[in-house]
């Protein structure tokens, strides 16, 4: 490949995600109970690894946390090329199921992801949305819609603080 293609190729998003391997420290706050007239928010601390997979152009994380024992969940995400896309999927082990995935890509600093799901047997659009990509607190945020994305309601934020590289 060509300098040039090569370079193009470096700058085409598949680096967005570089800024989360590593580890760190993450507090939560989620509602117990999405989508009702009456949110109640808890809040909790967790951790997570992050690590590249397929030759960078992928990477996956391992998210544990001492308030939910024995409960795992990994984030996959994975760099399409060709149409310059990141797919990023949930999976944890209380339903070793892959959730559906969200796409989408980074714009100005700010990456939006979205994908149709289920949340209590209704269909939903589900968003992620990661900022502050450049700091060392990234915050990531997820958002639920059940108007097909003309309305939006956060109920997950995960503020995160860096402890340690890869």
């Amino acid at each position: 490949m060509p300098v040039d293609a090569a370079s193009a190729a470096d700058n085409d998003g598949r680096h967005d995600f570089d800024f989360a391997h590593g580890r760190w420290t993450i507090h939560n706050r989620k509602m117990v109970k999405a989508l009702t007239d009456k949110p109640q928010w808890e809040e909790w601390d967790a951790s997570v690894h992050c690590w590249p997979t397929l030759g960078g152009m992928g990477n996956q994380d391992e998210f544990t946390t001492p308030t939910r024992p024995g409960v795992v969940a990994n984030s996959l995400r994975f760099f399409n090329p060709k149409t310059r896309l990141w797919s990023i999927y949930w999976v944890d082990s209380r339903n070793p199921v892959l959730d559906p995935p969200v796409v989408g890509r980074f714009e100005g600093g700010t990456g939006i992801f979205e994908g149709p799901d289920t949340y209590d047997g209704k269909p939903i659009v589900v968003r992620y949305t990661w900022s502050r990509t450049t700091t060392e607190h990234p915050r990531w945020e997820q958002a639920f819609s059940t108007d097909g994305g003309k309305t939006w309601e956060t109920n997950w934020v995960m503020d995160m603080t860096r402890v340690g590289a890869l």
